[in-house]
Parts: C-alpha cells; sequence; structure tokens
C-alpha cells in the first residue's frame, strides 16, 4: 500500500513504534537480518587460513574464516556439542582448526568435526552431521556477504540489483574495481539510534545545507535537497573550482583505472537493503556496513578503500576520510537526536515526508512488505 496522502506536498512516515517497539526489532531481525543477503565481513580482513571473525547478524553470531584452501567459509558460532559460543573473540587466527573453549570438540575450518575428547570410542559419531552448521556466502565488491535463509533470495536480484537500479547501468559499479581497492580507513561508530533512521537519512539531502556545511560546498547540489538516491544514473557533480573530494576541496589521488570520463567529478550514493551504504567518487570508495544491535542501537562500521598503490606509498588520505567522517558524525548525531521523540506521543502517528524525501516511501514500503504488513 502506498505511503498515506495527508496533502499533494506532504505523505506519511513510518509511527514512531517502528523505531522504538523491541517486538518490531524482532521482527525485523527474523524477516530482513536473517533472511537477506547481510553483508559480514571485508574478504581482505582475513588474509590468511585460519584467520576469522565474528559477526552478530539478527539474532544469530557468525563465524567468517578462510580455509587451508583459501576459500572464505561462513558458519553459526555455536559448538554443535553443548553450544558454546565457538570463537569468543570478534577476530583472530588459528593455526589449523576451530576449538570449543568448553569441552574441547575441534571443527577443520571447512566445518567438519574433526577431533573431540573420547571421539575415537565412539565410531557412531557422523563427523560431517555433527559439523558446524554452515551459512551461505557469496563475494562481491570485495566484501562477504552472508544468508542465513534456508534458501536464500537471488544474490544478483537483490543485492547486485540495488547498483543497477541506481546507477543505470549494470557495469558502472565495476569500473570502480572496489574488490580490488586497498583499505586506507576504518572508523566504527556506536550510534544510539535505530538502524532505520540511519537508512532514512542516508537516503534524503533535505537536511544536507542544514547540517554538512564541507559536503555542500564540495557539492553544490545538495545545498538545494538534491535526493542523492533517487535520480537513476545521476551523480551530484563537484563544485567549480573544487579539486578533489577532500574536506577542503584539495586535490585527492588519481581516478580509478577504469573510472570513465561520464563517472569523472561525481559522487554517487547506493543503498543496497538492508544494511550496506557504497559510496563513489573517482579516486576513491566508501562503504558503510550496519549492524542493529538493538531498536536503539546500530553499530556502523565505514571502509576507506583507495587504489592499492596509494595505501601502499604511504600517501596520506586523512583530507578525503575527514570529509566524509564529518558528514556520518553529523548524520549520526542527527539520528541520535531524533531517536528518543520516537517514543513521544507527538510521533505515535509518524511525521512527514516533503517532496524530496518522497522516495524514502519506498523504503517503508519494502520494509512493511518484509514484515508480512500492508500499513503501517
Amino acid at each position: 500500500m502506498p505511503p498515506s496522502q495527508i496533502s499533494p506536498s506532504l505523505i506519511a512516515t513510518l509511527p514512531g513504534h517502528y523505531y522504538t517497539d523491541p517486538d518490531v526489532f524482532r521482527q525485523e531481525q527474523e524477516n530482513l537480518f536473517e533472511s537477506l543477503w547481510f553483508c559480514a565481513v571485508r574478504s581482505a580482513d582475513l588474509d590468511r587460513p585460519g584467520a576469522f571473525r565474528t559477526v552478530q547478524v539478527g539474532r544469530e553470531n557468525i563465524v567468517v574464516t578462510r580455509t587451508r584452501t583459501g576459500e572464505l567459509r561462513a558458519f553459526l558460532n555455536v559448538c554443535r556439542h553443548r553450544g558454546a559460543r565457538l570463537c569468543t573473540e570478534e577476530s583472530g587466527e588459528v593455526r589449523r582448526s576451530l576449538q570449543c573453549p568448553y569441552h574441547a570438540w575441534t571443527y577443520d575450518l571447512d566445518g567438519t568435526l574433526i577431533a573431540a575428547p573420547n571421539l575415537i570410542k565412539m565410531p557412531d559419531v557422523d563427523r560431517v552431521a555433527y559439523g558446524l552448521i554452515k551459512v551461505a556466502l557469496r563475494e562481491w565488491l570485495g566484501y562477504a556477504w552472508v544468508c542465513l535463509a534456508d534458501e536464500p533470495p537471488s544474490f544478483e536480484d537483490t543485492v547486485m540489483h540495488a547498483a543497477v537500479e541506481r546507477l543505470g547501468d549494470a557495469a558502472a559499479i565495476e569500473h570502480y574495481g572496489t574488490e580490488r581497492l586497498a583499505l586506507g580507513k576504518r572508523v566504527t561508530y556506536d550510534v544510539k539510534a535505530n538502524w532505520k533512521l540511519i537508512v532514512e537519512n542516508f537516503m534524503e539531502c533535505y537536511h544536507c545545507a542544514t547540517i554538512h556545511p564541507e559536503l555542500t560546498e564540495v557539492l553544490p547540489e545538495f545545498a538545494d535537497g538534491y535526493a542523492a538516491q533517487y535520480y537513476v544514473g545521476h551523480g551530484a557533480e563537484f563544485g567549480e573550482g573544487i579539486r578533489g573530494f577532500t574536506v577542503d576541496g584539495s586535490a585527492g589521488f588519481g581516478r580509478l583505472p577504469e573510472v570513465t570520463a561520464d563517472q569523472d567529478r561525481r559522487y554517487y550514493a547506493i543503498t543496497i537493503k538492508p544494511t550496506v551504504f557504497v559510496n563513489l567518487v573517482p579516486d576513491h570508495v566508501i562503504l558503510h556496513r550496519m549492524f542493529p544491535l538493538a531498536e536503539d542501537r546500530t553499530v556502523v562500521e565505514c571502509d576507506w578503500l583507495y587504489a592499492p598503490e596509494v595505501v601502499a606509498s604511504g600517501a596520506d588520505v586523512s583530507k578525503s576520510v575527514e570529509l566524509f567522517h564529518r558528514v556520518n558524525v553529523q548524520d549520526f548525531e542527527a539520528c541520535e537526536r531524533t531517536q528518543p521523540a520516537m517514543a513521544s506521543r507527538a510521533y505515535r502517528g509518524g511525521g512527514v515526508l516533503v517532496p524530496n524525501e518522497h522516495h524514502i516511501g519506498i523504503f517503508h514500503e519494502w520494509l512493511l512488505a518484509g514484515l508480512g504488513e500492508t500499513h503501517a
């Protein structure tokens, strides 16, 4: 059902309880985060056999590891014996296997049960059947995406389609060669706000003139409320005299090798539902991964990615990092200011979207459909 039309200019948002109700958040965990593809970890972070990282996906904790033959594998982070958490650290490296710290059940990096106290006296135990529970995994843009669903949705029709839908060309995102880029900086933000407030904020620029002075200096279109997510194939153009996507407009680095002339001096933003933002500029890529942990808490991990030679040279990337770091801080502070009001009687019926924000209603329709609801 389309968003409620209040007037030709205004349509209704979701009511406030969608941002504060633990039961709504539980439904989102089950129907969205545990059912759709979820961007878990940067592949290059697991750069050798035995490297692992644990991530929270909905209500499940997942361990992603690299096998001895070089593939990435994902498993539920649960020992099959008595249910203890297998990997208790957020990241680390093991030599050859994953061992439960409770009773020492031990698993190969491919998930097979390979050892346990007195296991030799239990010849009837099927070491594959009692191996770790596998989680579907795909790699794209240099990241490992996982899906907990028994029958995952099409990766091409959901995740990859978001880039086509926004850029209007299946090959356009490939020009940035994201999977070949190197990590120049990572910043983790612990945001005291519902994940949907962060998505909605990213999808509109009605707020840009108010809280993003540095960004609107580089991208003057944003000062007029230009909706970065809305116009297919259109990237916001750098302002006159702006030399690079940096905090002071100074030059950045050379254009990435396959970025086209049409993509030069432009910024493109892509939302990959439910929890990923991709920001494309000529000389680097900024990728946000959200980890919703509660109805009022979201951890956001933001990576700045550059050509490998830029990072290897020790080049100073601080001016380009600082631009979007400031944007992040400004946005997340706005979301944190908004979160308390979601529980106010003033927001029981929700708020309104002005024309520059009407496309957020499409996100609301998607959300309600995912929750099995026809209206808010």
